[in-house]
């Protein structure tokens, strides 16, 4: 008998069965599609409301500075006290109020508080979505790309159904707020049926601060402070593309949405592919990747070329999304300890959704304040905003090559 062979067939991982990849997918399709049916128009809306471009950036910072807070205590939560699908349950219905709150409002002062509450019930959920699909899948790098596929269609799903909510010609309403309310709800209550996962911790160390122990390896601590830093750049697509869009490059407003989901059409090849990359290419290589397409698209984005080209930039999102976070996810996994993998991926997410898009997303705001400045329309006589965009994405596009260097340099 061969030996060898009976060695691989014991190493090699099992099937994922479909009763763990159906509701993980339909976990993963409702957890983007509720963020992305109203953050990428948010400023668009607030815009409309007449806030002024430090108040959007102050409004689009929330849902960063919740990544802060909020997934330090919920991962140790979930790592010693309670079942990870049962507080997924619990913040998307507290989320799915808070939205609809989100819709009514009309001043900055009240709706950036609002908008603080819900980053802080619906930051953690990103993390304990991830924990919940690794704890089920038998093989990380092959079975969560094929899971994560179904956010970025959700995302997908969400952005184009927005031509149905914003008639023709007029501005964004609120209706994207209401429609990512009634998902919300909807993954709220579909929570409670997801396969039980159960906090995994033992002993009295709190498992956050066991997390932030992975820091003392050199590579790992590169790995996370680079991530830190490039996501300041990444605030600035978030919170000021579809801006762009609308007002440097004259898309008109209810198709913004569908137009933002380029990114999210090439995102859905890559991830498919990212395995092969992982194996291929390893797992450096395959972030720096990440890092450079970012580069390139603000770069792009800052030479102002015809919309075509812009569109380019737009799908590069696809190749700076799966090869830097979905493949960062999956270094984490790969990484942490099974008793603290929940605060593992939450440290992850404060350092990039949380710290770096916090503070990238306030610079982002101070920043196109700094090169946007009224004029006087010559055909209306109003006054209307004019914002020096290469300049504004000179910015993050220098930014993203520093990061590019210090990255290839110092991670092993």
């Amino acid at each position: 008998m061969d030996h060898s062979i009976l060695l691989f067939a014991a190493e090699t991982p099992p099937a994922l069965g479909m009763e763990i990849r159906v509701p993980l997918s339909i976990l993963h399709f409702l957890e983007f599609a509720i963020w992305g049916a109203w953050f990428v128009v948010l400023g668009n809306y607030l815009n409309s409301l007449q806030f002024c471009r430090k108040d959007i950036g102050r409004i689009y910072a929330t849902m960063s500075l919740g990544s802060v807070i909020a997934p330090m205590f919920v991962g140790a939560i979930a790592d010693q006290y309670f079942a990870s699908e049962q507080l997924l349950g619990v913040l998307h219905l507290v989320g799915a109020a808070l939205l609809y709150a989100m819709a009514q409002l009309r001043t900055p002062r009240s709706f950036y508080w609002v908008a603080l509450l819900y980053a802080l019930a619906y930051a953690p959920t990103l993390a304990l979505a991830n924990s919940v699909t690794f704890a089920h899948i038998p093989d990380a790098a092959r079975d969560f790309p094929t899971i994560r596929v179904l956010g970025t269609i959700g995302w997908i799903a969400a952005g184009m159904s927005l031509v149905f909510f914003i008639p023709p010609g007029q501005q964004v309403n609120n209706r994207p707020l209401l429609l990512a309310a009634v998902l919300s709800l909807l993954l709220g209550a579909y929570s409670f049926f997801l396969p039980h996962t159960p906090p995994k911790a033992t002993g009295s160390e709190i498992p956050f601060l066991k997390a932030i122990s992975l820091l003392k390896e050199p590579s790992f601590a590169v790995f996370y402070g680079v991530s830190f830093l490039i996501t300041l750049a990444l605030a600035f697509y978030y919170s000021f593309t579809a801006l762009f869009l609308e007002k440097g490059m004259k898309v008109p407003a209810q198709k913004i949405g569908s137009v933002m989901t380029i990114g999210q059409w090439v995102e859905i090849i890559f991830l498919f592919t990212l395995p092969w990359f992982l194996q291929e290419l390893g797992m450096k290589w395959v972030l720096a990747i990440g890092m450079a397409a970012w580069g390139i698209r603000y770069a792009i984005f800052a030479s102002r070329g015809p919309l075509p080209i812009i569109l380019i930039g737009i799908a590069l999102h696809g190749i700076c999304f799966d090869f830097f976070f979905a493949a960062g996810f999956i270094h984490v996994d790969n990484t942490a300890p099974a008793d603290i993998k929940v605060s593992g991926q939450s440290l992850f997410a404060v350092l990039t959704y949380g710290l770096g898009m916090w503070l990238g997303t306030e610079a982002s705001g101070w920043l196109n304040q700094y090169f946007t400045r009224e004029v006087t329309d010559t055909a209306t006589g109003l006054t209307v905003k004019e914002t020096d965009w290469t300049k504004f994405w000179l910015v993050p596009a220098v930014g993203v090559l520093i990061c590019l260097v210090l990255f290839l340099a110092f991670f092993n």
